[in-house]
């Protein structure tokens, strides 16, 4: 019924939807999750052609892929670094019959941004600067880290092909290389970028 009627583009509140995770991620959606209306603009900017392959740079709880599928044409992949989650996001999928959407175990620097096309950030890496509200205890977190994945997506980006589209969502701007102009924002938090060279 949410996906149909996201797919129909009616309105989907974000208590409706979280509905469909398990207790402890419900929890943590109001921190942690993309709210559905951001997803929403985030994604139809991005995919602006059937079959566009999106990234999303630390996909939590797979929110922003699974809306993002459901309102486009384009294919979300969600990369991950904790496997309950990623198990989580392809079991609702799966239920869901959202054929569009893959989701991937990994650290994001195990990545080559190469295989994708555009691209999808809600600063995923904050939390190994504050954790006052973690998701969960199953990996190291430490400031370090931040600064490193941090500089490892802005290369990947730096490397990605003229025209390129980001879309960032409460980024601290340090994954973002000189090579990326903002396009517009929206709301403050929400930016729309694009590789000028």
């Amino acid at each position: 019924m949410i996906f149909s009627s996201l797919k129909s583009d009616k309105a989907v509140d974000d208590s409706t939807f979280d509905a469909i995770y398990p207790e402890w991620a419900k929890k943590l959606a109001d921190r942690h999750w993309t709210p559905i209306e951001i997803a929403r603009i985030a994604a139809r900017y991005l995919a602006d052609k059937p079959q566009k392959k999106i990234l999303d740079i630390g996909s939590g709880a797979g929110k922003f892929c699974l809306v993002g599928a459901s309102l486009t044409q384009g294919v979300f992949y969600g990369v991950e670094q904790r496997e309950s989650l990623v198990r989580l996001s392809k079991e609702i999928a799966e239920e869901h019959r959202i054929g569009n959407v893959e989701f991937i175990h990994s650290n994001i620097n195990e990545i080559s941004f190469s295989h994708y096309e555009a691209f999808y950030f809600y600063n995923s890496f904050f939390e190994n600067l504050d954790g006052s509200c973690p998701i969960d205890k199953t990996v190291h977190r430490e400031e370090e880290l931040y600064y490193s994945y941090s500089s490892y997506v802005r290369k990947q980006l730096d490397s990605t092909p003229a025209g390129t589209k980001l879309v960032t969502f409460w980024s601290n701007r340090d994954e973002i290389p000189d090579s990326f102009d903002l396009d517009f924002s929206h709301s403050g938090v929400l930016h729309f970028w694009k590789k000028k060279y």
